[in-house]
């Protein structure tokens, strides 16, 4: 299983850390309701603060102590691998569409092995414009920028409203809340997005349309290191159906980082995971029983095998699939 882990170091006592990440999921007949509003129920977000106004309250020097973990949060006991050696793979996403066929099937080795060894890796020239990014980082921003009053016509009455923010994690059950803020929303197969800042949702359209065809180049690249016809994932998980999420993070600075926790160790929901961020550190994964820091390389996307696809890494461990492929196909 493929963990994440989202704490706060030292370096947060300035710098305000904001991620974006677009995770993708297999059709299913339950959500076909998803995208249409529906009644509150008990899980409806509380009214309270948001971490960006508590963080800027004035002469905040210490956490409240509502945002406080006793003992300082930690994803475990584990240590916290320093080995240089110790690095997420890079895939070179030129070379999956435009690389010579000996490159293209090293490359999809080399992926086969990542997804086999890790569940994660960084892409790299993937052809979504490294101003498109910026502009996406920046524009998010906005939306965390907007007054609590502005934010919360987007936070919806329920967890299955296709346009939800909020702070936290579930703030009707969580005894101790979490240094963040986020927006979530479904944008495919029916796009949504706030309508504030102006020009927020035409770039987050373009952007989304950008990073689906990189998930789906991904996605042909791992069915063909599996053995697998190109097209073998994207059909048996009726990708076409199946819900695009985006969701942005936004950890703003805090004066006591050693105290908070931006979200606890957790595995992605969904097939697919692509996640950028301003280059503020604070992201571990585990490997190997270690979590290692996730040190972002420019213009480049964090890619996670999320639950829906880490049922296959078995799969990378046998050399002939036959007596060992099942039926994944989705009624």
């Amino acid at each position: 299983m493929a963990f994440l882990f989202n704490l706060y170091p030292q370096s947060l006592v300035s710098n305000s850390r904001l991620y974006l990440s677009l995770s993708f999921s297999l059709s299913e007949s339950s959500m076909a309701a998803i995208p249409q509003p529906s009644q509150p129920s008990p899980t409806q977000i509380s009214k309270i603060k948001y971490i960006k106004k508590v963080a800027e309250s004035p002469g905040l020097t210490s956490v409240p102590a509502s945002y406080a973990f006793t003992p300082s949060p930690s994803p475990s006991d584990q240590a916290v691998s320093e080995d240089p050696e110790d690095s997420i793979p890079v895939i070179d996403f030129s070379l999956l569409t435009s690389g010579t066929p000996d490159q293209r099937s090293q490359l999809i080795q080399q992926l086969g092995q990542a997804c086999k060894d890790w569940g994660f890796f960084k892409v790299i020239n993937h052809g979504v414009p490294e101003s498109l990014m910026e502009a996406m980082i920046e524009g998010i921003r906005g939306f965390f920028n907007l007054t609590d009053e502005e934010k919360r016509e987007f936070e919806g009455k329920n967890l299955l409203d296709p346009i939800r923010c909020g702070t936290s994690f579930n703030t009707s059950i969580d005894k101790v809340f979490y240094w963040r803020d986020y927006l979530k929303v479904v944008v495919h197969p029916e796009f949504h997005f706030p309508n504030k800042p102006a020009g927020l949702s035409e770039l987050s359209l373009e952007y989304c349309k950008r990073t689906r065809g990189v998930a789906r180049e991904l996605l042909k690249a791992i069915s063909e290191s599996l053995g697998l016809e190109p097209f073998y994932i994207e059909k048996v998980m009726n990708l076409d159906k199946g819900l695009q999420m985006f969701n942005a993070n936004f950890y703003p600075p805090c004066p006591q980082p050693e105290l908070v926790m931006g979200l606890p160790p957790h595995s992605d929901h969904g097939l697919l995971s692509l996640v950028t961020h301003n280059g503020i550190g604070g992201f571990q994964l585990q490997h190997n029983g270690m979590w290692v820091n996730v040190n972002a390389i420019p213009n480049s996307f964090l890619v996670n095998i999320a639950d829906q696809l880490e049922i296959l890494r078995i799969f990378w461990s046998f050399e002939d699939l036959d007596g060992f492929l099942v039926n994944l196909e989705v009624p």
